[in-house]
């Protein structure tokens, strides 16, 4: 289970690649969550070890690979329900 900084962390890699296209700095990091070098270091260190994302070339940030961008939830996957549709012509006719 990761902590609210280590998740914060996990989902800002996540969203700044969607949007960017390109991972953020570790300065960047360090804008964005408000803490210093030592504990975005740490949080990255803990994604890795829990097998959230992959590091191999430390220094450089355009190397991580995010293997799983939500946290885990138990054992199972959570699936999206799909909206139930109704073919009740009521909404259309009552209002």
């Amino acid at each position: 289970m990761l902590t609210d900084y280590q998740r914060k962390v996990l989902r800002i890699l996540y969203n700044y690649k969607g949007v960017r296209r390109v991972f953020p700095t570790i300065h960047d990091l360090m804008n964005k969550t408000g803490k210093d070098q030592p504990d975005v270091m740490a949080a990255l260190d803990v994604l890795i070890a829990e097998r959230y994302i992959q590091w191999d070339d430390k220094p450089d940030t355009a190397n991580i690979v995010i293997l799983e961008g939500w946290e885990r939830e138990g054992d199972k996957p959570q699936i999206p329900k799909a909206p139930e549709r109704s073919n009740d012509v009521r909404y259309w006719t009552d209002y």
